[in-house]
């Protein structure tokens, strides 16, 4: 029950009745659990809310203004990571919230099991 990063990108501005549509253009996979765990163990310590709003069941909407909120929190993220693949995993999150940063119409979703 991991939890993935997607970014997505708005394809359609929504209408008077039709909400906007996107579409998934990267995704950074947890299939082992490895943020998960993570967050686990920062969870509840001051240095993550926004990432400690992350739902294993649920869906995190992460925009591209909260974005230097989210930079931050990783690189916190990363000083407790201690395993390798939690590093690269904290790596991949800052590069796609990196290329979310580039544009107004695209956000990240942390999308539960």
């Amino acid at each position: 029950m991991g939890v993935d990063a997607v970014l997505y990108r708005r394809v359609r501005a929504g209408a008077a009745r039709r909400p906007p549509a996107y579409v998934s253009i990267e995704v950074v996979a947890d299939p082992r659990d490895v943020l998960l765990d993570l967050l686990k163990r920062v969870r509840g310590g001051g240095r993550t809310p926004l990432l400690d709003r992350v739902d294993p069941l649920g869906e995190l909407v992460v925009d591209a203004g909260q974005v230097p909120q989210l930079l931050t929190e990783l690189r916190g993220l990363a000083e407790a990571a201690a395993a390798p693949a939690e590093v690269d995993q904290v790596r991949r999150l800052a590069r796609l919230a990196r290329r979310c940063q580039e544009s107004r119409d695209v956000e990240i979703r942390f999308e539960g099991d």
